[in-house]
């Protein structure tokens, strides 16, 4: 048997350097996981967006690193091939430098990923150089950060004015000097996403950033129709697969009320001596034989 080829930050940057797109999907558990190495995905990102698409709240900031971790193990267990990246989530790398070091560890150590992702520019810089320096690989996160929204109005898009612009390609020239080894720009103008992939040497993944980027990645609940009515300008659902998974579940209930389900073909069997024993000693009066 052949031995599965994994991705590896290397191949990733020759991705980049032939020009050849990178891509990046979502997975939260062990199917979900299969799904993605299954349709050829470079790098499964487990992201803190579990919050939302699996855990139901409101936002990013609620997701535990216990969670995180939860969910990670389970991916690694599904995926062979892609490379793995985990979302450190709010508050494990803000407070302490040693705690965020810590942190990250966990999730090469404990759930098997590969690298982790933290979201910010110049403030976390000095953080994910140590956690490089610790020897644990990071992808940086730039342009709409969600677990600080709430700092930047809201879910908007970030760089539209030459200021903001200049200030999102300097903290991009920073994180690729403090080691990352690539960067997911969220909801930037494209032009500005465009030219700052050129001008780095690490890769560029886009959601919202238009194709200058190097590659691109969207979230596996988004592609399948199975975020409600949830719907940025930037997401492009492939398939609508909830209408036709409600109709399969209402159609066991229907089936189960009516007496359809389960049919002769769904039970097993039992030997009829063995059955004729079972119903002889299970209606005597006085079960003595129990």
């Amino acid at each position: 048997m052949s031995q599965v080829r994994k991705t590896s930050i290397p191949s990733l940057q020759r991705k980049k350097h032939d020009g050849q797109a990178i891509t990046m999907l979502t997975a939260y558990d062990y199917p979900g996981a299969k799904l993605v190495e299954a349709a050829g995905a470079d790098i499964i990102l487990v992201g803190d967006s579990l919050a939302m698409t699996v855990l139901g709240h409101p936002d990013t900031v609620q997701v535990t690193m216990d969670e995180m971790l939860h969910h990670c193990k389970a991916v690694s267990r599904g995926a062979q091939r892609a490379f793995l990246v985990g979302d450190m989530p709010f508050m494990s790398y803000q407070v302490d430098r040693r705690e965020a070091i810590q942190n990250a560890g966990r999730f090469l150590k404990e759930a098997n990923m590969d690298a982790v992702k933290l979201e910010g520019g110049q403030p976390v810089a000095a953080t994910i150089k140590a956690i490089v320096d610790a020897g644990i690989s990071v992808m940086g996160h730039l342009g709409l950060t969600p677990q600080s929204a709430t700092q930047l109005g809201g879910y908007r898009i970030q760089g539209k004015t030459a200021k903001d612009a200049l200030r999102l390609y300097e903290d991009a020239l920073l994180l690729e000097r403090s080691g990352c080894f690539s960067l997911v720009f969220e909801a930037v103008p494209e032009p500005v996403a465009r030219e700052i992939s050129k001008k780095l040497t690490i890769p560029t993944i886009g959601i919202g950033a238009g194709p200058g980027c190097d590659g691109q990645v969207l979230v596996f609940h988004d592609i399948l129709g199975l975020s409600g009515d949830f719907a940025p300008q930037f997401i492009k659902k492939y398939a609508d697969l909830s209408e036709p998974i409600v109709s399969a579940l209402k159609k066991f209930c229907e089936e189960v009320e009516g007496g359809q389900f389960p049919g002769p073909e769904h039970s097993f069997k039992m030997d009829a001596t063995e059955l004729e024993q079972f119903l002889e000693k299970a209606n005597k009066p006085d079960q003595s034989w129990i």
